[in-house]
């Protein structure tokens, strides 16, 4: 799965593993989003994760095919108009004979050009309102279990992850537990390194003895824990949210030597900032982030439904002109 380090990367997938591994590039920065769900605006076609599971029990094999196809082609069409390096797959069904086909299909349209990775996550995040009481309550009154619970999980994941290896073709995995509110992490950092991080840690190591990739995702305010998921070991952070108060200077300042960054465009004035305001975030995430390598350039969550089109346009128009190595 790995480029060699002695290979000159010049597919965006070999440019983004470049990246993800902090090796020197020239060009162009790479680029990719978590999620582009804008594609009935782009190209009138509705976005896999948006399709009716419903509906899919009720097709015949024949219509099935043609719907794999056409995911396939959306992935790919949207990777090939915004320069995209990789593609987050997003299954859908989710079953695991579909994940294989989606994977195949996304290949055979594409080959080897673009890195393709799916959801890998297996550790605790912020549970959700019917959860967060008896959550919380648990890690006091039964923190054993919990444990034991966290651990169970990363198994299950490491035997499915273990399939998809002997499967091929999928590159990495991004790992999509969300662990912070804007003010900051949801468990202390004490709380923190005894739930989550030997977990992370644990499963990181393990996908990464298997040849995969990780790129360890978060919102929120991750400052009070940022050394703890550098010490997990991805590959990559995603997406250092500026509206959480991360300065991806200070990270860069911080971490840059030890992990790739991915970010920081912020999302919210991609709604409610001016045209310049969106432009100069994007100019600050190339700016700090460029520096050395081991950066990729992208919004600070993603292309999510309801942002104007226009102002995603915008950001590229900016990282195309200046996002450049010599």
């Amino acid at each position: 799965m790995a480029v060699q380090p002695t290979e000159i990367p010049k597919t965006p997938r070999e440019r983004f593993i470049a990246a993800l591994e902090r090796r020197p590039l020239r060009g162009r920065v790479p680029h990719f989003e978590l999620v582009f769900y804008l594609t009935m605006e782009a190209f009138g076609r509705v976005h896999p994760a948006h399709r009716s599971y419903y509906q899919w029990q009720q097709m015949k094999e024949s219509e099935r095919r043609r719907h794999r196809q056409d995911m396939a082609d959306v992935y790919v069409l949207t990777a090939e108009r915004y320069e995209h390096s990789a593609i987050f797959l997003h299954p859908n069904p989710g079953s695991e004979e579909e994940i294989f086909r989606l994977i195949d299909a996304v290949r055979e349209r594409s080959g080897d050009r673009y890195f393709l990775m799916l959801h890998g996550d297996a550790t605790f995040g912020i549970p959700d309102g019917h959860g967060m009481l008896d959550f919380s309550c648990r890690l006091v009154d039964e923190p054993d279990k919990v444990k034991q619970e966290a651990a169970n999980m990363v198994e299950h994941s490491l035997g499915w992850a273990e399939r998809l290896r002997q499967h091929g073709g999928l590159d990495g995995f991004a790992l999509c537990s969300d662990y912070c509110l804007n003010v900051g992490p949801f468990l202390s950092p004490e709380q923190f390194r005894e739930f989550v991080t030997p977990y992370l840690t644990r499963l990181i190591a393990a996908y990464r003895a298997m040849g995969f990739y990780t790129i360890k995702h978060t919102d929120g305010n991750i400052m009070p824990i940022l050394d703890q998921l550098v010490e997990s070991g991805p590959h990559a952070l995603h997406s250092l949210d500026p509206q959480g108060g991360v300065d991806l200077a200070e990270v860069k300042r911080r971490f840059g030597d030890r992990v790739c960054l991915i970010g920081n465009v912020n999302c919210g004035l991609m709604d409610t900032g001016t045209d310049e305001e969106v432009r100069e975030s994007a100019r600050y995430a190339l700016r700090h982030g460029m520096p050395g390598g081991g950066y990729i350039f992208s919004t600070s969550n993603c292309v999510y439904t309801g942002m104007a089109l226009e102002r995603y346009d915008s950001i590229l128009e900016v990282w195309r002109r200046e996002g450049n190595y010599a």
